[in-house]
């Protein structure tokens, strides 16, 4: 643009533009950089923050107790038994401690070398975040023999004249001393109301995702009973979680599969140099060299099975993503193995180990704690302090090496044993790669054919393309006429396939339906699945309304999720919804269809209700037993014509619940799934059973 022509209207950009957030303005406006999401998710990462302050205090040695009360009229309630938020005045601000916590944004104990060694929090904002995100919050601190006290609206510190988020509320109080305390009793009660102005209308508490981080903290923290209360139901529930144990009771509550070894300790502790900017005394900020601590405390143990879990933590933080530590202790696995096989004749010349060798069966606990610790963004999920890496190798490998060669007779055995799995997952991996390779050379000299059973589309655009996994051979011909073989692939399944939870890759592979259902998906299997190989853009289950169709998607679920798992991640996976009933109207009324359908027994009752309040005439309705007793019309237009069905995505929000559920109904161990039976007959209503 030259320079002397007029800026057109509405491309202003002055100084006064500019927006300054003070204080807690910038969590609100901008909630989702500090918490994640404002959905359920985001509700979870504030309770975590508050619970994690408590535990940080019993980390260090204050108090073993935490309590969590979730109570009806929306509040979330955390109360430790710790030293308490300090209550005197911090002379820089000029105002008490629990202000300064509660409404300054990176302020807190944790930054200095003083109050803590190695913390979960570090940026100094979780209080603060929670206090601006909350309608009401309240913090009671038991500290030097009183009980202080004080009120905050959305980050506003005030009063309250009533209980709840809706009293009346009125700006400017302090601290206050509310009553005496006895001696030496020492605490912190926090209660909010999360605030829904900034949350989801359905984001909710997660009671199960609660008792989980609960059952996790006490085994990290041996010793600490963290108490669980949810009184928002019509019964209040309570559980308290407490493990002596540490984390090797920890990782046996993790391994699902027969021990190889008992759990291993891989325990040391070491130094660094870090360059860290420090304030000076000019309140400049400086690099400056900092000596750092670390302490690594590591447990491992291997099983028959084939599934590899790692936990990794850092100041019992959960690292989901890993890190710097977790990568230090794989390259040391690598390492170690290499060594001790050195000394043995089983590796023989030529072979080599690789870390996925080593993970076979592997369930391990890693944790490390350090002071001020480098994370990725305030959420935690990765660990990025570099020396971490490097000290944790060292560590592993020396005391991993110790127990591979160990000359006590059971610690022996147990090293042969691990030793052994790792070279027979070698040579098999090795043979898979070969068989992988001849088979690729025989594609390029033939063309390889698919099932002869299939039904192709003709589009080669991948994203358009749907396979339809149907249950059996008589729906497949309705099937054949309703699609539209543009885009809509038809792959017909005989009754159950094989329940890939109890059987052996092998097995599976050998399984005629599950065979053809990976070669038709084609991108693989397991740890070489290629997600971009895949042949269709959406995979949908197509089985009867009924329990036997119930079984075989859950059968199908348990294949995608076990073998083909980023098909599940990525969303592109799901099951067709088929109608239960069909109503065909007498002379309908003006802009109405002849034949409605329902696809629930409850929307079934609310039709029947709607049409004969309406004076609508309506033969006897058809009850759907199967796919088979739909025309090709009426499949078309209900479950298989994208204008009109209703697909439900299977989805992995939570890979480790989604695991622990598909172990339970697919699973070798019995005993738990009988027990879910026999609970869930309690509360069936017989009168519902169609038979």
């Amino acid at each position: 643009m030259p320079m002397n022509q007029p800026v057109a209207e509405g491309r202003e950009y002055e100084a006064r533009h500019l927006l300054v957030l003070e204080g807690l303005e910038a969590v609100r406006k901008r909630p989702a950089m500090y918490i994640g999401s404002t959905d359920t998710r985001g509700l979870m990462h504030c309770l975590w923050e508050i619970i994690d302050n408590a535990v940080d205090e019993a980390l260090g040695g204050y108090g073993d107790a935490i309590e969590v009360i979730l109570a009806a009229d929306g509040s979330i309630t955390v109360h430790d038994r710790g030293r308490g938020i300090p209550v005197d005045v911090e002379p820089r601000t000029g105002l008490s401690g629990v202000e300064v916590v509660f409404t300054k944004l990176h302020a807190g104990g944790k930054f200095g070398a003083g109050s803590y060694n190695a913390t979960g929090g570090l940026h100094g904002v979780g209080a603060s975040v929670v206090n601006a995100l909350s309608s009401r919050l309240d913090v009671e601190v038991d500290r030097n023999s009183a009980t202080w006290g004080m009120s905050f609206r959305r980050g506003v510190p005030g009063t309250f004249d009533g209980p709840g988020p809706i009293a009346k509320f009125t700006p400017g109080a302090s601290l206050q001393k509310l009553r005496r305390a006895k001696k030496g009793v020492t605490g912190t009660r926090i209660t909010y109301w999360p605030d829904r102005q900034i949350f989801l209308k359905d984001a909710q508490l997660s009671l199960t995702d609660l008792e989980a981080r609960a059952r996790q903290t006490s085994f990290l923290v041996p010793g600490l009973a963290l108490s669980v209360t949810d009184a928002r139901g019509p019964e209040t529930t309570q559980e308290t979680f407490k493990h002596d144990g540490g984390i090797t009771e920890y990782c046996e509550y993790l391994a699902t599969d027969a021990p190889l070894t008992d759990v291993i300790r891989l325990q040391g502790r070491d130094s660094f140099t870090e360059t860290v900017p420090m304030l000076d005394d000019a309140g400049h900020m400086e690099p400056a060299d900092v000596d750092r601590e670390l302490e690594v405390d590591i447990a491992v143990r291997w099983g028959s099975g084939y599934e590899s879990r790692t936990k990794s933590y850092v100041n019992i933080i959960a690292t989901p993503k890993g890190g710097t530590h977790v990568a230090g202790f794989e390259r040391a696995l690598t390492r170690a193995f290499s060594k001790a096989l050195e000394g043995t004749r089983l590796l023989k010349s030529g072979e080599e180990i690789i870390k996925e060798d080593i993970l076979e069966g592997m369930t391990s606990v890693v944790t490390v704690r350090l002071a001020e610790p480098q994370f990725e963004g305030q959420t935690k999920e990765v660990l990025g302090t570099p020396a971490v890496s490097r000290l944790v190798g060292k560590i592993v490998e020396a005391e991993l090496t110790s127990f591979l060669t160990s000359t006590k007779r059971e610690a022996k055995a147990q090293a042969r044993m691990v030793m052994e799995k790792v070279v027979s997952a070698s040579r098999t991996r090795v043979a898979a790669r070969a068989h992988k390779e001849a088979q690729r050379r025989k594609n390029a000299l033939e063309s390889s054919t698919l099932p002869a059973k299939l039904k192709d589309c003709r589009s080669t655009d991948v994203d358009r393309c749907e396979l339809f996994i149907v249950e059996g051979d008589s729906a497949l011909g309705t099937a054949m006429r309703a699609r539209s073989s543009e885009f809509q692939a038809l792959l017909p399944i005989r009754g159950k396939i094989l329940n890939v939870q109890k059987a052996s890759v092998g097995d599976m592979l050998k399984n005629t339906e599950c065979a053809s259902i990976i070669q038709v998906v084609g991108a693989g299997t397991g740890r070489t699945f290629d997600l971009d190989a895949a042949r269709y853009g959406k995979i949908i289950f197509m089985a009867d309304a009924d329990s036997d169709g119930a079984h075989i998607r859950c059968l199908l679920a348990t294949l995608f999720f076990r073998y083909m798992r980023p098909l599940v991640e990525a969303g592109r996976v799901y099951t067709a919804v088929p109608p239960l009933h069909r109503f065909e109207l007498i002379n309908p009324k003006r802009g109405m269809e002849k034949y409605l359908y329902t696809y629930s027994d409850a929307e079934y009752q609310r039709k029947v209700a709607e049409l004969t309040k309406r004076g609508q005439n309506f033969k006897e309705p058809q009850r759907y037993k199967g796919l088979g007793e739909m025309d090709a019309d009426q499949l078309s237009e209900t479950t298989m014509s994208p204008r009109h069905r209703t697909l439900r995505r299977i989805t992995v929000d939570d890979a480790e619940a989604a695991e622990q559920t598909f172990d339970l109904l697919m699973g070798n161990d019995v005993g738990p799934r009988k027990g879910f039976i026999v609970d869930g007959a309690y509360q069936l209503d017989a009168a519902t059973i169609d038979a």
